[in-house]
């Protein structure tokens, strides 16, 4: 009897015909997973690359494929007609349906256009900050958890795993990456996952930009179980070290060229400061509110996608609501309707290749560039109009290829590194097995300090001519 449906399939682009569990097509026809239709993968990338418009949903369900092909590389996964009978049950089973949903429900969190509107709930901390409360961070990642946990209700996800007798707090460590096996944790939160290896080939896709490719099949047939102090670990072969090394780097010249270069991000930046600002007035959903619609209102919540952060956006903007902060009115307009900023290009808000373990150069750096954004701003203030503003954009977090050993040293959870989930590990021939930067013959060996830093500082118009006027520009 033919037990894996053939309607419950996706065609992916990227990977041809994908097969879904029974569990797996109720949750994705949840309003919580077909929200993530309605939100842009890359932000606002689009307005630069105009293809990329592909959406969290696609992504996920890739991501999901990737961590399927890598459990069944590394002989940890069951057999497809067991995976696909609702009447088996093994823990074996359990642990490969639990790996493919924690894949699958990664992004279900994800806020309005991605990462670029997350940040904004980030730094204004509403439940991060409150009395009594976890600190947490308002951020996707524990969103997503939220609903995975509390969800106890027909149509809810909690309810559906527990149908299918699966253990929400289960999915909900693997989503978070603090499972009780590293090799679990491995496959969906390294240095080399199951996220990365599609959105690299994914973004790369829908923009037209190839800076995200490597060789996905020839990474795949290489993943290995090694065991470590009886814990079993991901690791890849000698012979597939260029093809790990590969992989870094693309993602280290996606991020620079793309996410972060100043024509990539200049949007994203816009619309954070947006967002924070609606934040602020009361304007747009609170991450509290946003709790307490995922608890009682799934179809409210279904509405927090990328429409509602534009609709909100030309609300504001043409209500006269933004009519008394100029700078907020213009950065509505500049977002509406596609007007780029311009790009303020001084010695301080260079890119810069970095080391992660000089602390103390990277810090004199972004003082330094701190120190240039306070000056601009005073001069604005001065001698400028309502009209002059801008908009800065340091990173949060910087592109590196790997962790530096020092770094991981320095916040290390276990007294060997090879236990540590995130850094890429190597079986030698001999069998032994190393972290990526400790194999003599890696290119990585002598990259692995290396990060590149790239601010960006945005202005109108106007600004541009005085700054000019003033010399802070002068290239």
């Amino acid at each position: 009897m033919e037990v894996i449906s053939k309607n419950k399939i996706i065609f992916d682009p990227l990977y041809g015909f994908i097969h879904l569990t029974n569990l797996e097509w109720e949750i994705i026809h949840t309003p919580f997973y077909q929200r993530l239709r309605w939100i842009k993968q890359l932000g606002f990338t689009f307005y630069t690359f105009p293809g990329a418009e592909h959406s969290r949903y696609g992504h996920s369900i890739g991501v999901m494929f990737n961590a399927h092909k890598i459990l069944q590389r590394l002989g940890r996964g069951v057999h497809e007609q067991d995976l696909f009978d609702d009447k088996v049950q093994s823990p074996q089973k359990a642990f490969h349906q639990s790996i493919r949903l924690a894949a699958l429900l990664h992004d279900l969190g994800t806020f309005m256009f991605s990462h670029t509107t997350e940040m904004s709930y980030i730094r204004y901390g509403e439940t991060t900050n409150e009395k009594g409360g976890k600190g947490h961070p308002d951020d996707h990642e524990h969103l997503g958890s939220y609903i995975i946990k509390n969800t106890d209700y027909p149509g809810g996800i909690t309810f559906i795993l527990k149908k299918y007798r699966l253990d929400a707090q289960k999915i909900s460590n693997l989503v978070k990456g603090n499972d009780s096996s590293i090799l679990a944790n491995q496959i969906l939160h390294s240095e080399v996952d199951c996220d990365r290896m599609d959105y690299l080939l994914r973004d790369a896709h829908y923009s037209g930009i190839k800076y995200g490719t490597y060789d996905r099949d020839y990474l795949l047939h290489h993943f290995k179980v090694a065991t470590v102090n009886g814990h079993e670990i991901v690791a890849f072969n000698h012979n597939a070290l260029h093809a790990v090394e590969d992989f870094l780097m693309a993602r280290f010249a996606w991020y620079s060229q793309v996410v972060r270069s100043a024509r990539g991000a200049r949007f994203d930046a816009i619309a954070e400061e947006l967002c924070f600002h609606l934040l602020e007035k009361g304007k747009i959903y609170t991450y509290s509110q946003l709790m307490d619609m995922i608890a009682h209102n799934p179809e409210q919540f279904y509405t927090f996608n990328d429409q509602y952060f534009m609709q909100q956006v030309h609300l504001n903007y043409s209500n006269g609501s933004l009519d008394k902060n100029p700078r907020m009115k213009d950065l509505a307009h500049c977002l509406l309707f596609g007007k780029a900023p311009r790009t303020i290009r001084c010695e301080e808000f260079h890119q810069r290749i970095l080391s992660q373990d000089e602390d103390h150069v990277y810090e004199k750096i972004v003082k330094r560039a701190e120190e240039k954004i306070k000056e601009i701003k005073e001069i604005l203030k001065k001698k400028g109009t309502d009209s002059d503003w801008i908009v800065e954009d340091l990173p949060k977090k910087n592109i590196i290829f790997v962790k530096s050993r020092k770094k991981l040293v320095k916040t290390k959870t276990n007294e060997n590194l090879l236990l540590e989930r995130d850094p890429a590990k190597i079986m030698m021939d001999n069998g032994e097995v190393k972290l990526l930067g400790d194999v003599e013959n890696s290119i990585i060996s002598g990259l692995q300090t290396k990060f590149n830093f790239v601010p960006n500082v945005y202005c109108s118009d106007s600004a541009y001519e005085l700054l000019k006027q003033e010399g802070i520009i002068t290239e």
